[in-house]
């Protein structure tokens, strides 16, 4: 006999240090979160708990309760309650039983939120059902209880409480559950939307690369074989015209080394067009002032007479675009001059600022009348196409004394536009698990997305629907109820 019962107390001993160990464990965790929590959802659940504990003690001021002490304690009983439904949903649901048996009817406000919002965390939908019933269980014990200490009209009692949780906590956690189930179907949703277009933007670029790869086969086979015999001849002709014809050799060795540097840009640009990322190697000193002073050397010593003003000052450092449009500028400007204005007098110009630079090739009307080679200003489309990217302006046109004239006015910093798809949410916070409890981010996930058939919008709005269309039996309740206890 006393053995079976130091076996029961040791017995209950032990599952006080359990449950003792169980709450520690729990507060400890709790205060974790609550840490690790933005400031912003602190904040937030601070005001929610205050307007709460406002809404059960400011209306007993005017409606006196017939237990105002108790009263008092269950509305800050519900404003503790309101936090618990992110961080413990299954608690706070078990916690509304108190509410609607108390004597506060203003805190039953309150009921249909917080369980509405606890059972959309709670997953899977069996265990928040488990909850709901608890929940009303731990009603039906309260009211039979509260029958015993006071005897009256109990039956009634019990059916009004009934009543009272099927408005208030059965119609809200179905549409809690059916909020929870909509929330992971449109973050799968997003998701599935992301798979595809980065899946769409591989299959673009892998197009795009083998483009790349077929045009420079097609560059490297015709243009290179053609530079190639040019060089070749013009290497002969140099040979000929030191021997025969001096004066020439001059021009002659500049149309060598001329096709030599045309063959060595245009392996650039085939490296370019073979590699996704890639930048040719001279892409660091084009645009600086010996480039451009190297360009109009090489314009003289085809016969152009030209002369440069170059006014940036050391300080400026623009961007290697910005440089790079510069050398593509004063290149255009001095072949245009070569093939259709040879001879003329021409003036290159490079002024600049910190913010800008300025640049214009302009050449005055050719000495001799001459027939120009055709053009189809297409090398001035796509410099303006080039210096719009960059956020600059571009001009190019005669002049009224039969010279011609480009300006291109560029950023010295062009500001680059990035596109970026925003990251899906995923895992446990997509569901409402313990990652999203207190607001915290949840990692971008790279799985595979659900079939088509579960990530439809007609099922995630209908569940929004459905959700609202069983939310308002309980919001006319709340009114007529409300509106009964302000008019008593």
């Amino acid at each position: 006999m006393h053995a079976a019962r130091d076996g029961m107390v040791h017995a209950a001993r032990r599952g006080i240090a359990h449950a003792a160990r169980s709450v520690r464990r729990a507060m400890a965790e709790d205060w974790a979160a609550f840490r690790r929590a933005p400031r912003r959802t602190v904040a937030t659940e601070a005001l929610a708990g205050a307007l709460t504990a406002a809404l059960g003690l400011v209306p007993l001021l005017l409606v006196h309760p017939d237990r105002p002490v108790l009263a008092v304690v269950e509305a800050l009983y519900a404003a503790f309650l309101m936090p618990l439904r992110r961080h413990r949903p299954v608690l706070a649901v078990l916690g509304t039983g108190p509410l609607l048996v108390g004597p506060n009817v203003w805190t039953l406000a309150v009921v249909p939120l917080i369980v509405s919002a606890a059972t959309r965390r709670i997953a899977p939908s069996r265990r928040a059902w488990h909850a709901v019933g608890a929940a009303c269980a731990v009603i039906v014990v309260l009211t039979a209880a509260g029958s015993l200490v006071r005897p009256g009209a109990w039956v009634e009692e019990l059916a009004g409480n009934g009543l009272s949780a099927v408005l208030l906590v059965l119609l809200p956690a179905l549409a809690g559950i059916l909020l929870g189930r909509r929330r992971p179907l449109v973050s799968l949703l997003r998701e599935r939307n992301a798979y595809l277009e980065q899946a769409r933007s591989l299959t673009a670029a892998a197009a795009r690369m083998e483009e790349r790869t077929r045009i420079a086969g097609e560059m490297h086979d015709l243009l290179g074989h053609r530079l190639s015999l040019i060089s070749v001849h013009a290497g002969a002709l140099e040979l000929a015209a030191a021997r025969q014809a001096p004066p020439l050799a001059g021009r002659a060795e500049l149309l060598r080394t001329t096709a030599g540097t045309a063959m060595e840009e245009l392996r650039e640009i085939l490296g370019v067009l073979r590699r996704e990322d890639a930048e040719p190697e001279s892409e660091g000193h084009r645009g600086t002032r010996e480039d451009i002073t190297a360009l109009v050397a090489e314009s003289r010593q085809a016969g152009v007479t030209v002369e440069l003003d170059w006014s940036v000052p050391d300080t400026a450092d623009p961007s290697a675009p910005t440089r790079h449009s510069t050398h593509r500028v004063v290149r255009e400007g001095l072949t245009n001059v070569l093939k259709h204005a040879s001879g003329a007098p021409t003036r290159v110009a490079v002024r600049g600022t910190h913010r800008e630079i300025e640049v214009s090739v302009t050449n005055e009307a050719p000495c001799e009348r001459r027939h120009p080679q055709a053009g189809n200003r297409s090398g001035l489309a796509g410099l303006e196409e080039r210096i719009a990217l960059l956020g600059g302006s571009f001009t190019a046109g005669p002049l009224p004394d039969g010279g011609f004239r480009l300006i291109a006015v560029l950023p010295a910093r062009p500001n680059g536009i990035t596109l970026a798809l925003p990251p899906p949410a995923t895992g446990e916070a997509a569901a409402g698990g313990p990652g999203a409890s207190w607001g915290g981010a949840a990692p971008a996930g790279a799985r595979a997305p659900l079939s088509g058939e579960v990530l439809t919008w007609p099922r995630v709005l209908g569940a929004g629907c459905a959700s609202a269309l069983v939310i308002l039996p309980t919001v006319t309740f709340l009114i007529v109820l409300l509106t009964t206890a302000a008019l008593r």
